[in-house]
């Protein structure tokens, strides 16, 4: 459902390498934006500390208080599961509750993972949250999914990282019909292992915009806006492009890609994970990012596109 009012984004205040004082000051660079409300989670005392140090004091902020913090760990589930009033998890039942329009976190990626499975939920349809985007500053307009959480995939779950990939480019980089490929060994129908033939056979059969298989030396060439893999694959990828120096992660420009993190697709509401280093500048667009996101309507696009190619398939 689209918003019509000023977009509450909840931003986990305490999650981040630089966290708290560089997750607050982002907050407050991008508070003052039309439109957009924050609400900071996490300690009040730390959070208040932090706010004094700014004129702050007309800008639409206030705070929820969360007296737990997630560090990086072993088992980030189990975490989130131990501490209930972990401000991830706090910001995410805001999300689930309706008190917030879209969570923003630097936090631990299985921790902000988990609380949007635990306290969120998963789009009906979808079964496994993905992370993707641009990865390639040569190719804005060619995203990637998945780039790093499902590594052992099924046929049908290739098939929602399509779907999610076709709903990016067209709500976010305005393409209108985005082309799908799949990323392959070789250009033929029958090429690959038996995840890629399968996965080959329903996309041709799903109604999405799917021009076949795209081997490695193709992907540069810009004949896909939507490159399909599993994790493996497309971390793999995301490592490469970043090790060679066709990538880098630019805060300053509003179409900078996301190092480290990105929109949690298929959740049942919008997170925005952020670089565990983020800084200040990066907070600040990424939270203006979400607002846009949440005008957009990402999450009730890809409900009822997802309705459609599952009704494509069925014919």
């Amino acid at each position: 459902m689209k918003v019509n009012r000023r977009a509450r984004i909840a931003v986990d205040a305490m999650g981040g390498d630089y966290a708290p004082h560089e997750i607050i000051k982002g907050a407050v660079m991008a508070a003052g934006e039309n439109g957009l409300d924050v609400i900071l989670v996490g300690s009040p005392d730390i959070i208040q500390a932090e706010l004094s140090k700014y004129d702050a004091s007309h800008l639409p902020i206030r705070c929820v208080p969360a007296e737990d913090i997630i560090k990086e760990g072993k088992d980030q589930a189990l975490a989130v599961r131990s501490k209930p009033d972990a401000s991830i998890s706090v910001a995410a039942k805001l999300l689930k509750n309706g008190e917030a329009d879209a969570l923003v976190s630097a936090g631990p990626t299985g921790a902000v993972v988990a609380s949007a499975i635990r306290h969120v939920g998963m789009i009906d349809g979808i079964e496994r949250p993905v992370i993707g985007g641009a990865i390639f500053d040569a190719l804005p307009g060619t995203v990637v999914f998945d780039c790093g959480v499902n590594m052992d995939c099924k046929p049908y779950q290739l098939l929602t990282f399509a779907l999610i990939g076709s709903v990016y480019c067209r709500k976010l980089l305005n393409i209108d019909n985005p082309t799908i490929g799949l990323l392959n060994i070789g250009a033929e129908a029958e090429k690959g292992n038996q995840l890629t033939k399968e996965t080959y056979r329903i996309l041709k059969e799903s109604g999405l915009n799917f021009i076949g298989n795209v081997e490695g030396n193709q992907i540069m060439n810009g004949s896909a806006n939507v490159l399909v893999c599993d994790a493996f694959v497309g971390n793999v990828l995301f490592k490469f492009v970043e090790s060679i120096g066709l990538f880098h992660d630019s805060a300053g420009e509003e179409n900078g890609a996301d190092l480290g993190g990105g929109i949690i697709w298929g959740v049942n509401g919008l997170i925005r994970k952020l670089h565990g280093a983020s800084r200040a500048p990066h907070v600040a667009l990424k939270i203006r990012h979400a607002k846009l996101a949440v005008e957009a309507d990402l999450v009730g696009t890809l409900k009822s596109e997802l309705t459609s190619v599952m009704r494509e398939i069925k014919r």
